[in-house]
């Protein structure tokens, strides 16, 4: 009934588990913290397989002693029972088997990182901007319910409300391995406020989602960054927008250009702008990676593609498409609202899906 080959696979994650439940208590490891930590994210990792493996290890043996009864007992109530056991195991022993597969399909190195959301307005106009706000309170309310936290570090509003640009930081746990999802064109389709015809109206905006880059993953060198002071815009009172607080920071090589305005400490703009600078350089190596996933999964659900359109909210219908696996929801309002987790989910199980089919499981 079960792959013994898995079960076979499963046993170098027991070894390993069992090593490094001996080190994490282990004086000298404890005193090396980075060490330590290391050591402890991999236990958690590995606990999760040595549970589910310790299930299906015993799913499979009372799957062979219903058997050996069917096989040997005469008893009509305790075949029966044997029948019943035997019925439910068939389900339940390949869910266990799939749920594994998935655990030992290696994560994405940058699935735990904290993110750098970036909203842009498209085409579209006013509207465009008002839609770009309305995205922008979306996942807000998502991150709220996820209870992640979410920094506005600069935005340029919109003539008629919304927003032109907006960018933010979010950081919380595996923030990347789910947001990543969102990158793309989102179109909108509805009657603008503007529209005196009632006629519907096609717009876009352009979400791009980057992994933060720590200071081990790029090392900036301070020559090749020059560095602009202004004050801020916007509300914030005087102290805010009386001083040379904001910060500009351009990195000759590449042209990239960050700003922070969101605060009243030069300091603190400073460090924002800095972990911005570093996450666009690093996005562009890590956007060669993705590229390259891309060659092998059909649905490209997460190579953070700029300019592929992923989803349409279509406001006269109530419904929201995302192209990358052909899915309806007709609930737009609650999506609209931050309920966006079913959507992600489905994202996440078709993209695991190919990963299987990669990994020969």
């Amino acid at each position: 009934m079960s792959d013994n080959s898995l079960l076979e696979k499963l046993e170098v994650f027991y070894i390993r588990f069992r090593e490094i439940g001996q080190l994490i208590t282990d004086p000298e490891v404890i005193q090396d913290m980075n060490r330590f930590v290391k050591l402890n994210k991999e236990y958690r990792e590995l606990e999760q397989i040595v549970e589910a493996g310790d299930e299906l290890k015993s799913a499979v043996k009372s799957y062979d002693e219903a058997q050996e009864i069917l096989n040997t007992e005469n008893d009509k109530e305790l075949r029966e029972m044997a029948e019943m056991e035997i019925e439910e195991l068939e389900a339940k022993i390949p869910e266990l088997e799939t749920k594994i597969k998935m655990l030992l399909v290696p994560a994405d190195p940058e699935d735990s990182k904290n993110v750098i959301l970036e909203i842009r307005a498209g085409t579209g106009g006013d509207e465009a901007s008002l839609f770009a706000g309305d995205l922008f309170r979306m996942y807000t309310k998502y991150c709220e319910s996820k209870r992640w936290k979410i920094e506005i570090t600069n935005y340029s509003e919109g003539t008629s409300g919304g927003y032109k640009e907006i960018v933010a930081n979010i950081s919380g746990d595996g923030v990347y391995g789910i947001m990543k999802y969102e990158s793309g064109v989102h179109r909108v389709q509805r009657v603008p406020a503007t529209e005196t015809q009632g006629r519907v109206h096609t717009s876009a905006a352009t979400v791009a989602v980057l992994p933060e880059a720590e200071e081990v993953d790029v090392v900036l060198n301070p020559a090749d960054i020059r560095k602009d002071t202004y004050c801020s815009s916007g509300p914030g009172g005087q102290s805010v927008n009386t001083t040379y607080s904001a910060i500009r920071l351009t990195h000759i090589p590449t042209g990239i250009v960050v700003t922070c305005q969101d605060e009243k400490s030069q300091l603190k703009n400073l460090a924002k702008a800095m972990t911005e600078l570093r996450s666009r350089i690093y996005a562009i190596e890590h956007q060669k990676y993705m590229d390259e996933i891309a060659t092998k999964r059909k649905t490209m659900v997460s190579t953070g593609d700029r300019s592929a359109k992923i989803r349409t909210y279509n406001y006269p219908q109530g419904r929201v498409t995302d192209h990358r696996i052909n899915l309806t929801l007709y609930n737009l309002a609650a999506v609209m609202d931050g309920e966006i987790g079913e959507i992600i989910e489905k994202l996440q199980i078709e993209e695991n899906t190919e990963k299987l089919k990669e990994s020969g499981f």
